[in-house]
């Protein structure tokens, strides 16, 4: 096998210790490196929740010390607070509900970090996601991983074919348990870390607060979907499509059942809420689709879409329409988002993504 030179991005957790491991035992010149993503790390989430921390940092270093291969810190966080943040705050400030994950994949491991690791004359960019890749140089496909619960597949849809051609996720083939087990045996320190959780870059995990705090107080109304008005808010941004809880809504539906958030109005500040089936959708428009698993298909294609990470798939017909990508559902689904991603699959490999831009109804207002 062909010696390559690969950067390990070590987020300071046990599945990229591990990767990193296992590309060095393949006989790789691997070099680790910690993106240092916060000006101030102990703004982030502390403990073993997030992976921004200078507790990470620490972890990383000793897993690379363990591994016995050079290790760095790159910062990282102008560019994270630009791409990553300021983009989440924006995205929600319209209305829509991003994954910050995938933007950070997106915009920082595999075009910040890939960029300057290509520049510096590496040929691979290593990192513990929970996927597999597959191909013929040139054309390589990102598949799922063989542990359904761990597969991040939905979160690297978003990556072109060249960033996967530069790619290397050695967890692919393993479970978590697998993985953790393996760390005990290799002595990393890691091996029973918890898994990062929620948005790293939220101490609390009080998304509202957190926007509130950035975007400021811009009262509403909320309405029912006969336009009555059956409440008020402080930010629209505080809402996302499907919500239920936290609606504080002063008066019941007359037919005493919930209601659910069914439509953001940001420039009016208006929140619309109704019952649950007003939920249900079957045709989607995406727009930057990006193909990796196929060429744009010239005809209808049949498939099937996850429309948020870690969600089921829905049987679906795709076909693209000048810069967009249309996604008729064969069974309504409900709640889905605008800002979230929608990834397509022919069995476990991925075809294509692109972000959720509308929804249509699946009846009738």
């Amino acid at each position: 096998m062909t010696q390559l030179r690969v950067l390990a991005a070590m987020s300071g957790g046990v599945d990229s210790a591990v990767a990193a491991a296992r590309a060095a035992d393949a006989g790789h010149q691997v070099t680790g490196v910690h993106l240092a993503l916060s000006a101030n790390p102990r703004s982030y989430r502390t403990g073993a929740r997030g992976c921004c921390t200078l507790e990470d940092a620490r972890d990383a270093r000793r897993a690379a010390d363990v591994i016995g291969i050079p290790f760095y810190v790159w910062d990282m966080a102008e560019r994270f607070s630009q791409d990553v943040v300021a983009d989440f705050v924006a995205e929600y400030a319209a209305g829509r509900t991003p994954n910050p994950c995938l933007r950070c994949n997106e915009k920082i491991k595999f075009t910040a970090v890939l960029d300057r690791a290509v520049a510096l004359g590496f040929d691979a960019v290593c990192t513990g996601h929970h996927a597999r890749l597959d191909g013929e140089p040139g054309r390589t496909r990102l598949r799922r991983s063989v542990d359904p619960a761990k597969d991040q597949s939905y979160v690297l849809a978003v990556l072109t074919a060249r960033q996967l051609g530069r790619a290397m996720f050695p967890l692919g083939d393993s479970t978590k348990a697998q993985v953790r087990q393996e760390a005990t045996a290799r002595g990393l320190a890691v091996a029973d870390k918890p898994d990062s959780h929620d948005v790293c870059f939220i101490p609390d995990g009080d998304t509202r607060q957190f926007l509130a705090g950035r975007l400021g107080q811009a009262p509403g109304q909320i309405v029912d979907a006969a336009g009555g008005v059956v409440g008020g808010h402080d930010g629209a941004y505080g809402f996302t499509i499907g919500q239920r809880k936290g609606l504080r809504i002063g008066r019941p539906a007359d037919d005493g059942l919930p209601r659910y958030v069914l439509d953001i109005e940001p420039a009016s500040g208006t929140v619309t809420v109704g019952p649950r089936e007003r939920l249900d959708v079957h045709e989607i428009t995406v727009s930057r689709p990006v193909w990796t698993g196929c060429p744009p298909p010239e005809a209808p294609l049949d498939c099937t879409v996850q429309l948020r990470a870690h969600g089921q798939t829905h049987p679906a017909t795709a076909w693209p329409e000048e810069d967009v990508l249309r996604i008729r559902l064969h069974e309504p689904a409900r709640a889905v988002a605008p800002g979230q991603a929608a990834v397509l699959y022919h069995g476990d490999l991925v075809l294509g993504s692109g972000t959720i831009h509308a929804t249509r109804a699946a009846t009738p207002a």
